[in-house]
């Protein structure tokens, strides 16, 4: 989101930025083969009939009855622009500190207090009822949604179809599309009703329909797990049980900012390395507001805008937050918004603002230099992930370089 994933490319961050250098964790890394890299073409009016005709008997196979299928997908029409942006997903396409400046923006920090304000008393009931911090609720809930007022206008069902339509993620989609065609069999929303984003997320904190059926609540008590309306009540307290059922540590920080110390190793700058507060601690990593680092359990260091910008320490509500959203970007700015909320300090550290995101052309070609150099990506599919990281370590380290892992224009213009 945002790639879509359980949740869908949140409105806002969809438009927002998650760097291709920051140490985003990308589980289709790997999948495409070395030697690819031109994209499928976008398809046609004409296919697009041809694939509903063809999807109509996998659709009644999974449940759907004929006359909900001919209701619901009667107007659905095809959109390349859907897929030209389901392609081109910006959280992999910016730098982390152009995602941030608005994703954490003063004017996101405004609305946030103020939905704060207006919303207290069901946020505090959520929080009290599933142990998730309120603030990072209305932080999600600002990032996927301008809290509410800006939850799409897409036919989520059109949406759906022509992403199930389009080759690259075809069985998430048609599998999502027909989750949305049950909750319209089962009365939950009207088709006009059902809107959302581009990727066919939906309501306040953009729901998947996958995930309305798995981990919607009706908090209201009204009979109906309500996500579309006006209210936000249901929807926030959804995004609260989702949290809750991925693991959310009650009381813990999703991470902070930290200073390395002088001679850090580099290395251990990655989700992969954790390890006990206690020996952060003996390493030298100290809190950047000064005082002692709190402890939560197991620990990461993350450096998303490389050696040069901000530092990270993260905990495993971290990984919670990215069950929601696999970009680390887009993980970072829930949790600082959430902080900036509760009146916390703006990141302290500097950004490289002097450096620019790689295009996905220039992400590939790095991936494929790096494998012919003999530091294997696992792929070639353009997404930073962990696999990508470690390869730019591996030939940092080779080179006599800082093993930050930041897949910079100057990495790739050495490979070349």
């Amino acid at each position: 989101m945002k790639r879509a994933g359980i949740f869908g490319a949140g409105l806002l961050a969809a438009f927002l930025a998650q760097p291709v250098a920051a140490q985003s964790l990308n589980t289709s890394e790997g999948n495409a083969p070395a030697e690819r890299t031109e994209m499928k073409p976008i398809g046609t009016e004409q296919g697009f009939a041809d694939w509903l005709a063809g999807f109509r008997p996998r659709a009644i196979e999974a449940g759907i009855a004929p006359d909900v299928l001919n209701r619901a997908l009667a107007q659905a029409r095809f959109d390349p622009k859907i897929v030209e942006r389901d392609r081109n997903q910006s959280e992999f396409t910016k730098t982390i500190w152009d995602y941030l400046d608005t994703a954490v923006s003063d004017d996101r920090i405004t609305h946030g207090n103020r939905a704060l304000a207006q919303h207290g008393a069901v946020l505090a009931r959520i929080e009290a009822e599933y142990g998730v911090d309120r603030h990072v609720i209305a932080a999600i809930w600002g990032l996927e949604s301008a809290y509410g007022s800006f939850r799409g206008d897409i036919p989520t069902l059109g949406a759906l179809a022509t992403l199930a339509y389009d080759a690259r993620r075809a069985t998430f989609f048609e599998a999502e599309l027909i989750s949305a065609l049950k909750i319209i069999g089962n009365g939950d929303v009207t088709v006009e009703a059902m809107r959302g984003s581009w990727a066919g997320a939906m309501g306040h904190t953009q729901f998947m329909p996958s995930s309305w059926w798995a981990h919607a609540v009706d908090f209201d008590g009204d009979g109906r797990r309500d996500v579309w309306s006006d209210d936000p009540g249901d929807a926030l307290a959804s995004a609260a049980a989702y949290l809750r059922h991925w693991g959310w540590t009650s009381g813990a920080l999703w991470g902070l900012e930290v200073r390395l110390p002088d001679g850090f190793d580099y290395d251990q700058t990655t989700e992969r390395v954790k390890k006990p507060v206690t020996e952060w601690s003996a390493l030298g990593v100290t809190p950047i507001a000064g005082g002692a680092l709190p402890d939560h359990g197991l620990a990461s260091v993350l450096l998303p805008g490389g050696a040069r910008g901000a530092a990270f320490l993260i905990f495993s509500n971290f990984q919670v937050i990215e069950r929601y959203n696999t970009a680390d970007a887009y993980v970072i700015a829930v949790g600082h918004l959430a902080d900036r909320l509760r009146g916390g300090p703006a990141i302290a550290a500097a950004w490289p603002r002097d450096l620019r995101a790689l295009s996905l052309v220039e992400r590939m070609e790095l991936q494929e230099r790096l494998t012919r150099a003999g530091f294997d990506p696992q792929g070639v599919d353009g997404r930073i992930g962990p696999n990508t990281i470690a390869a730019v370590k591996a030939y940092q380290r080779a080179n006599g370089m800082l093993p930050d892992g930041y897949a910079s224009l100057d990495i790739l213009n050495r490979l070349r």
